[in-house]
């Protein structure tokens, strides 16, 4: 039996790097293949600098071919240490949850 889960309930999951341990954040936003309707990646907000003072690392991008496992609670993936960088108009200072 397949298993399905809303894109707004991928948001209430934190995401884990399984290669470093550390802690991505929250889905904020998804690209999305509007002709099959699956994903295709989604995006957590860059870390804090300096408690936020400093303003914060870039989003990441993450393909979902990288996700290994989705859990309960969170979502595994296998980052890439050189991943994309979000296009300027994909860069977002307002951070929001689905």
């Amino acid at each position: 039996m397949e298993k399905s889960c809303r894109l707004f309930d991928l948001g209430d999951k934190e995401v884990i790097d399984l290669q470093s341990g550390a802690r991505l954040g929250y889905i904020y936003d998804a690209e999305i293949d509007l002709e099959t309707g699956q994903i295709r990646s989604f995006f957590t907000p860059g870390r804090a600098r300096f408690f936020g003072l400093l303003g914060r690392e870039e989003d990441a991008c993450i393909p979902w071919d990288n996700v290994e496992k989705i859990g309960d609670d969170i979502i595994l993936v296998r980052r890439l240490p050189a991943l994309p960088s979000l296009p300027p108009h994909r860069r977002s200072t307002h951070r929001r949850r689905f």
